[in-house]
């Protein structure tokens, strides 16, 4: 939701491209995260929608490097949101190394 809110003070020019692009994969890391919740029942498609999820999150990354590199962004706004992209990554991270803890037990 902070890049929601941030992006809407860019430039118009930018409402197709950029702007688009980081709502979209910042959008696509919860929603990603939602469908592997989902899915824990199976260890394979698990992994598969954290896969996708943390690849969103490294694509939010980019952007946010883009934002910052077309001063759309201070560099303190920047190192903020990227400290935060980067504590998802390694949530994320730990959770497609060790995936069975989150994984539903089936029923005996």
């Amino acid at each position: 939701m902070k890049i929601f809110h941030l992006s809407k003070t860019w430039p118009a020019e930018e409402k197709y491209s950029l702007t688009d692009q980081i709502r979209r994969s910042s959008r696509s890391v919860c929603s990603n995260l939602r469908e592997a919740w989902a899915k824990r029942r199976y260890e394979a498609h698990f992994v598969s929608k954290l896969s996708d999820c943390d690849g969103e999150n490294g694509e939010t990354d980019t952007w946010l490097d883009y934002a910052r590199d077309c001063e759309y962004i201070s560099v303190e706004k920047h190192a903020e949101l990227a400290g935060e992209v980067a504590e998802a990554g390694k949530m994320l991270g730990s959770m497609l190394n060790n995936p069975a803890p989150f994984l539903l037990k089936p029923k005996a």
